[in-house]
């Protein structure tokens, strides 16, 4: 895989990002574009093995961080999906730009909350996007914060909102929050995993309040039927106590076809990452390939047997397990 550092603007912002590649490229091949999940970055060695596998089949993959975020320019920690999709749709045309990109086949992967709920977003509003592959997503950004709390922790938070509307009229200056503990609310898994132990320091711990009446307007489950005819494969946790499933179940039912459904199980939001990589990634590869058009992409992998704890659901309904 060569890594190259790149630079695109987005509304006026410019962003950074990293293009990996395959080593060697003598033809246009397809790209893929990821913009980080919750609070991620570009570097984060989270996604290396996602983007080493897509390579080595192929293909180019672009990620990059959101205005605001990491090495990008914009304001510090504005947490807002909507520029968020914007960057996504600049970033296409950047790669469509470059002469060694298939611009008649691009793709996008998300992973983590909004990371996967973003490919949602971004497969539905772009019809350059022939295949998407959303993990672990949020579909409804007011039901993932509510669902994090209390029934009264639920009214206090909706009041907090309220306070700081008012204040911002009346001042010109809202509330400055911790995204990690005052937007969402971690679990203890959350606390004590290391998956953003190399990006963390970089990961801001200071946005607007306001950023949370955004995300609860976050609703990829409103345009999911807009992505068909592009294919869209989600990957969920069962049990996930960090993304609900039944979101990921949702924008799965609401899809149009070509879609797929591969659930993990017996693990955990983010010990999903490790455990069921071997057996997850191959399958993103084979799907990209399988959705992209032309065939002049040859896909070398070795995809061992799925776990049987690796349910794949299929368009019509059917449930298999490997």
């Amino acid at each position: 895989m060569h890594e190259t550092e790149v630079a695109f603007f987005s509304e006026g912002e410019r962003l950074r990002g990293l293009l990996r590649s395959p080593d060697e490229v003598s033809a246009p091949v397809p790209a893929i574009v990821q913009g980080p999940g919750w609070l991620g970055l570009k570097d984060a060695k989270l996604y290396l093995p996602y983007h080493e596998a897509l390579t080595a089949a192929g293909f180019h993959v672009l990620i990059f961080d959101y205005r605001g975020f990491g090495d990008s320019g914009g304001d510090r920690g504005m947490l807002l999906p909507q520029l968020q999709l914007e960057d996504l749709i600049n970033a296409v045309t950047y790669l469509c730009s470059r002469d060694d990109v298939d611009s008649d086949n691009i793709g996008v992967f998300g992973s983590g909350g909004t990371g996967g709920g973003n490919a949602v977003l971004l497969a539905a509003a772009d019809r350059r996007v022939r295949a998407a592959v959303s993990q672990v997503p949020v579909a409804d950004g007011e039901d993932w914060l509510r669902r994090m709390r209390r029934e009264y922790e639920w009214y206090e938070f909706l009041d907090r909102l309220e306070a700081d509307r008012n204040r911002r009229v009346l001042t010109g200056e809202g509330e400055m929050v911790h995204p990690r503990e005052d937007i969402m609310v971690p679990t203890p898994e959350r606390r004590a995993s290391k998956v953003k132990a190399d990006v963390d320091d970089r990961i801001p711990s200071s946005v607007p309040l306001r950023c949370a009446e955004a995300i609860m307007d976050y609703r990829p489950i409103d345009v999911v039927h807009r992505v068909a005819p592009a294919a869209l494969m989600i990957i969920a946790v069962a049990d996930d106590a960090t993304t609900p499933t039944d979101h990921a179940e949702r924008l799965y039912e609401r899809a149009g076809a070509p879609k797929k459904l591969v659930m993990q199980r017996h693990t955990t939001h983010y010990a999903a990452y490790k455990q069921y990589g071997d057996a997850v990634i191959p399958q993103m590869v084979d799907w990209y390939r399988t959705h992209f058009t032309g065939g002049s992409v040859e896909v070398h992998q070795s995809s061992p047997p799925e776990p049987p704890e690796l349910l794949v659901k299929d368009p019509d309904g059917a449930a298999a397990t490997g």
